[in-house]
Formats: structure tokens, C-alpha cells, sequence
């Protein structure tokens, strides 16, 4: 049995920019002639497009050119219309040496009983260290090309800790396809079997528990703090790739916005650090000097022109998602204003408008499925949101003289929530309320229940597009037009889907179909046998050309 150790790597690529989740992943392949006795020395690999090989977040096989943000430019929160790209991830090989048994000498174990003394008159700052576990998580992926089929096992190791109850949090994706979650505390050499309670892919956060007794003797969670200051200390403590052991690196806190988050494809609150963040830290906190625990490190951000760009998911954002838990019984997501946002620093432009202050920012496009279509229009200027007045350049006040983007104060709601908005229509001013819930993707980022759906008629494949499956099948096949569909059209209402026929099954009663060499020929067919479906279906069945029913 051969064992390769692979960095993967979650990535949204701007330019020559990559976020990576921090995650370690493990592949296990089988021989079949050779076996290997011994191991010498273990080496990091990337086999650019493995559909598994995704564990700091998600792979993007055969992705060059795929763009997170021009769909989400349609998102409230994206104002300033910036894109990106998502790219398959190379990590450059590195191999970790075996040294070997050394012989200490007597000056060298005199140091190291210094070094345990040292240990044990620190028991409160070991305390808040052994509220941290390593995660090892056993994945299958469902294979979006063969949508009945599931792809071979892999393992991966995270980090996570202890927050009281009987649960542990860490990165929703150190659990994503789990199969299997084991944890293990520092110091101990027995894994105990955890249960996944709820899953936040659009905040990257897993709520997880574990029943057993035996591994919450002595146990001591952790107590969060508030969010902390520009400069302020912060320390890392994880299982990142390099060791089996605990690991700490410490650092200061650079910057607080809202940024991007890689795994979940959304803008929220985000600390960004220079403490060092490595494959393994996802799911392991973030401390202040006093041993509160600030946040969750979770992404790093790799180009040639940056270092030391590490990010932390902020304490705010963590009791959103616990709050929601505990309220619903499961976790609902954070909330969208569903519009389309455009900044308003020209002047000229607001004179057009009739917008007398400088302030303000220009709805350029409403969601259908939102509860805002009922009460916004196209052209109307949003000016105060819960009577927080709202700047030309699409910020908000925040903490002392600070601003943030206007979508964190959306974030700061829940599913169901009523928001207050100033806008400005035709020269007039009003007050409008609008009910908040989560968006609806036309093209969803993740598959709910973690195995697509499909329908085989005749030997015709069909499954829903999603963006996995655009990962998997690479963007160069699946067409321009239903590229262009999928980034830029909206959903008309709850529950419609792009469908594609994925699959042409060999048999004589579908002998006629050559997949996309002949959509013409696949149309006029389709249009003679309607009876398996009706103009009511909430769906659109695509191949190289559109077809809406």
C-alpha cells in the first residue's frame, strides 16, 4: 500500500491571487504487483484535476476560466462589480527528511527538563490549548458526471475546539462528503467517532459533537472574545501539515473587512492576520493575549506579490451561525437583500437621479425570487438601511472612525428579518420594508445532500447544472451559451433549475443522439415526444442550445 500526502487547495483566483482553505488531505492508492516495506520520507503532490483533491475547501478540476463573481456580482453585496476566477491549484513538491534517532547528550536533557518545568508552571496557558483537536475526516464525493455513482474514499485532517455542551466547532470544509468524522485530543492516542450536527457552507462553519464521556473528562471549552483591534496580538493554534503535534504561531491583526470567503462563495466580516496559516489549521481558533478565542482560521491568500495574508472567521460571524442553530433547530444561512448594487461617487449621476446628499448607492437590479422585487425598483437610490445612513461608495459606519461595506449590515440579520430602507425614488424620499432571506442560485455553488439528482429516460442522462459539475466537466465543454446562462441569469422563482443532458447511455433506442454534435436533431426530437414533460416544469433543459418548456 502506497501513501501519498496531497496539499489541496480550495482556490478563487483573481488575477494571480489564490484563497486556500487550510486543510491536509491524505489519499491511500493500492499496488498491485509491489508493495513498500519502508518510507523514508514523505512527499506533498498535486495531481492537477483529482475531483478529490479539493480539501481546503472545494477542487476546481479543469477550471481555468470559470468566474466566482460575475454571478455574484447580481448579489447585493457586490456594488463595485469586481470578478474573479476559480483555477486548479499546483502546489510545488517539497519532502520532508527523516533524520533519525539522535543521541542526546547530557547538556541536552538538562535543557529539555527545563524545558517540561517550564511546561508545568504554565498550566493556564496549556489550559486553553487542549480545548484544540485534530479532525480526521474520511470524504466520498458523489462523481456529478456519473450522478449515481460516488468517487473512491480519501482522508483529511483539520483542527477544531471545544465550545462547551458537548460540541466542537470547525471549517465546514474539513467535513464536506464526510463519511466518517473522528477527533482526538492533544496528548491522547485514542480517536473518538463525531457526529455532524450543521454545516454553514456560505460562513464555512461545522457544529459537531461527540457523546462519548471519556473525551470530555477534564475538558475545559474555550470562551470567546469580542472582535479585537487593529495591531492587537493574535495566535494560531492548530495541526497543520509538518508534525502530529500541536501547533502555534503568533502574529498581529492587519486588517478587519468584509472579504470573500473562498469554500462558501459569499462577503462577510473576515479578520486578516500574518500569523502563519498552513494546510491542517482550518478549524483550529484564533486567541487574543487573554486566551479568548477571537475567531476561526479558516483561508489564506497566495499570490507572487503578497506573504503572510492569513484570515480568521471572526466571533460575530460564529454566533450568527449559533444563534441560528439553536433557533431553528438546524442552520437556515445568512440572509440577502437580493439587488444589485451600484456605487453613486459621480456627481453627475447623482444629479441625474435627483439625489441631493452625497450619499447613496443605485439598485441597478432586483432579484425576482427576493422579497425586495415587491418593494424596489430599478433606479431607486438606497440611502439608510434601520436609519444607518448609507455613503456614495456603498459604506456604512463602523466602530470608531472605521467604515465597512453596506452588505455587513445585512449580514447582521437572520432568515426571516424585516429591514427598514431610506431609498430615494424619481427626487422623493420614502421609507420601505423588506423581508430578508437567503438567495436563491439559479446554479447552486453546493449540492444539497451531497449526491446530485437525476432523470434517465431512453438513455438520456439528465441532472441539474450546478458549479461542481462545471468544475468537474471542465468550462471549454460545456458551451458558451450555457455558460453565459448559468453566470447572468437570475432565478424567475423558488425551485427552477437548469437541467443538461449529461450522459448519452449506448442502446438502440437512442442510436439517433450524438450528444452536442447534433442539438438540432435532439430538439426537433425532443419537441416530438413532450409527453415527458409539460410547460409547467419548473426547469430548463439545455444543451448546446436552450430549451425552456
Amino acid at each position: 500500500m502506497a501513501m501519498a500526502v496531497a496539499n489541496c487547495c480550495f482556490s478563487v483566483v483573481t488575477s494571480t491571487v489564490k484563497f486556500r482553505c487550510c486543510l491536509s488531505s491524505q489519499r491511500y492508492l493500492a499496488t498491485s504487483q509491489h508493495s513498500i516495506a519502508s518510507v523514508t520520507c514523505k512527499a506533498v503532490v498535486n495531481r492537477r484535476g483529482s475531483p478529490r483533491e479539493h480539501k481546503e475547501g472545494v477542487s476546481h478540476k479543469k477550471s481555468p476560466g470559470k468566474s466566482k463573481d460575475r454571478r455574484s456580482s447580481l448579489h447585493d453585496e457586490d456594488d463595485d462589480g469586481i470578478s474573479g476566477k476559480r483555477n486548479a491549484q499546483k502546489s510545488q513538491p517539497m519532502a520532508f527528511k527523516s533524520s533519525g534517532a539522535q543521541r542526546k547528550d547530557k547538556k541536552e536533557f538538562k535543557f529539555d527538563m527545563k524545558e517540561q518545568q517550564f511546561e508545568q508552571q504554565n498550566l493556564k496557558d496549556a489550559a486553553f490549548l487542549d480545548a484544540v483537536v485534530k479532525v480526521y475526516c474520511t470524504h466520498t464525493e458523489p462523481d456529478y458526471s456519473l450522478p449515481w455513482q460516488k468517487q473512491r474514499q480519501y482522508t483529511s485532517t483539520g483542527s477544531a475546539f471545544m465550545i462547551g455542551n458537548g460540541k466542537l466547532l470547525t471549517n465546514a470544509h474539513c467535513v464536506e462528503y464526510y463519511t466518517q468524522v473522528k477527533v482526538k485530543k492533544r496528548g491522547d492516542d485514542t480517536k473518538y467517532i463525531a457526529k455532524v450536527l450543521a454545516r454553514g457552507v456560505d460562513c464555512d462553519i461545522a457544529l459537531l459533537s461527540v457523546e462519548s464521556e471519556e473525551f470530555w473528562e477534564g475538558a475545559e471549552p474555550l470562551e470567546f472574545g469580542h472582535l479585537p483591534r487593529l495591531q492587537d496580538s493574535v495566535t494560531v493554534v492548530g495541526y497543520p501539515l509538518g508534525g502530529d503535534t500541536i501547533s502555534v504561531t503568533k502574529g498581529v491583526v492587519s486588517r478587519i473587512e468584509v472579504t470573500s470567503y473562498a469554500h462558501g462563495s459569499s462577503d462577510l466580516l473576515g479578520i486578516q492576520i500574518d500569523a502563519a496559516i498552513n494546510p491542517g489549521n482550518s478549524g483550529g481558533p484564533a486567541f487574543n493575549d487573554q486566551g479568548e478565542c477571537i475567531g476561526v482560521a479558516f483561508q489564506v491568500y497566495r499570490s507572487e506579490e503578497v506573504e503572510n495574508i492569513g484570515y480568521v472567521i471572526p466571533t460575530t460571524v460564529v454566533s450568527h451561525f449559533l444563534n441560528d442553530y439553536e433557533r431553528n433547530e438546524k442552520y437556515t444561512g445568512f440572509p440577502s437583500l437580493g439587488v444589485m448594487l451600484q456605487k453613486l461617487e459621480n456627481p453627475a449621476l447623482r444629479a441625474c437621479l435627483k439625489v441631493q446628499s452625497n450619499e447613496g448607492v443605485l439598485v441597478r437590479r432586483v432579484e425576482p425570487t427576493s422579497d425586495a422585487n415587491r418593494v424596489l425598483k430599478e433606479g431607486d437610490v438606497i440611502v439608510s438601511f434601520d436609519d444607518v445612513h448609507v455613503g456614495c461608495e456603498g459604506t456604512v459606519p463602523f466602530r470608531s472612525n472605521e467604515r465597512i461595506a453596506f452588505r455587513y449590515l445585512i449580514s447582521q440579520k437572520f432568515a426571516g428579518d424585516v429591514a427598514e430602507l431610506g431609498i430615494i425614488r424619481a427626487g422623493s424620499f420614502m421609507k420601505v420594508q423588506a423581508v430578508l432571506n437567503p438567495r436563491v442560485h439559479l446554479v447552486p455553488y453546493h449540492v444539497d445532500g451531497g449526491q446530485p439528482s437525476y432523470l434517465i429516460i431512453a438513455g438520456l442522462v439528465f441532472t441539474p447544472l450546478s458549479e461542481p459539475l462545471i468544475e468537474e466537466e471542465c468550462e471549454g465543454s460545456i458551451g458558451l451559451k450555457l455558460l453565459a446562462k448559468s453566470r447572468y441569469s437570475l432565478a424567475r422563482f423558488k425551485g427552477e433549475q437548469i437541467v443538461i443532458l449529461s450522459q448519452v447511455l449506448a442502446n438502440e433506442v437512442n442510436f439517433w443522439i450524438r450528444g452536442y454534435e447534433q442539438p438540432a436533431s435532439f430538439e426537433a426530437q425532443w419537441n416530438s415526444n413532450k409527453k415527458y414533460s409539460s410547460p409547467s416544469t419548473p426547469c430548463r433543459f439545455m444543451q448546446e442550445q436552450i430549451f425552456s418548456f
